[in-house]
């Protein structure tokens, strides 16, 4: 399917939405591009840096005329952004978001802008960094990185096929699952691991040798916690969106931490040992091995 865009909306031109719009604008398959945000500065920014054309701080002004609309706001302002949208968004105008929980921007979708649900296919970009703002966004962010669809029974199939073209105008792999799916996989994979990195940085952070602590952390540390830098305010409403998957999960990982804790209480290295092996060898074969 061939994609042009004559005019895109970007709500929220950050690191997700910039990149979208500098990887399209590369493509040379976007005329216009208008971005919406509160922040003044981020905004000039966009412009000057070519990401966007023009802006507006008014979502119902800024999806005005457009084709195609992207959401990349936080989880708890999406509710927001459909409510100010629904009266001036073209009946045709398409409508995606990359917000990394579904099941709360569907109800939010459904209960603030109920006729923009077959026009709205829910996705998200598994792709990003530990840095925001629009200077963080780069064309290439989407490249050879997933892309998840979770299109509604409320989507016409050539609704999803013109989304899915989108994401792979942008380089990337798209796959589809549905809504309730798609939450217990990122519950796992994406934001259990970010609640570790921030729990276990905010524990030493508290601990009386915490500067000493920071001073000798080596490679190891710095790697996995990373993702701790990434935005508070965003990771807080994933978490209240997505907690009805994550809440379990976070409570199996403790299980798992204090089992683990006995085992080295009781000197048990041979149990040690076969989950040490355990969890190697699933890690070479599902994640090292994945293509």
């Amino acid at each position: 399917m061939s994609l042009s865009i004559d005019r895109l909306a970007v709500v929220g031109v950050g690191l997700i939405g910039g990149s979208l719009a500098r990887a399209l604008r590369a493509a040379g398959v976007v005329g216009e591009i208008v971005g919406c945000g509160r922040g003044r500065d981020n905004l000039e920014q966009a412009i000057e840096l070519g990401v966007i054309d023009r802006y507006t701080h008014d979502i119902a002004d800024a999806v005005r005329g457009a084709d195609v609309v992207f959401l990349a706001v936080p989880l708890g302002a999406m509710r927001r952004a459909f409510d100010a949208m629904r009266d001036t968004v073209s009946v045709d105008a398409l409508i995606t978001d990359g917000g990394s929980a579904k099941g709360s921007v569907v109800a939010d979708c459904r209960e603030a802008a109920p006729a923009l649900l077959s026009r709205f296919v829910p996705g998200h970009p598994i792709a990003g960094t530990e840095n925001n703002g629009v200077a963080a966004s780069f064309a290439e962010l989407y490249q050879n990185r997933r892309v998840i669809l979770t299109p509604l029974a409320e989507n016409p199939a050539d609704t999803v096929d013109r989304v899915r073209t989108i994401w792979e105008t942008c380089g990337a792999r798209v796959t589809e699952m549905s809504v309730e799916h798609h939450d217990e996989v990122l519950a796992a994979t994406s934001h259990l691991p970010h609640m570790l990195a921030f729990g276990l940085v905010d524990m030493l952070a508290r601990m009386k040798e915490n500067d000493e602590i920071f001073r000798y952390a080596a490679g190891g540390f710095r790697d996995f916690t990373r993702i701790a830098s990434s935005n508070p305010v965003m990771w807080r409403d994933i978490c209240i969106a997505n907690r009805d998957a994550l809440s379990p999960m976070l409570a199996a990982f403790a299980g798992e931490m204090a089992e683990l804790s006995r085992l080295i209480a009781d000197g048990d290295g041979d149990e040690l040992l076969r989950i040490f092996e355990r969890a190697k060898a699933s890690r070479d074969r599902y994640v090292d091995g994945l293509k």
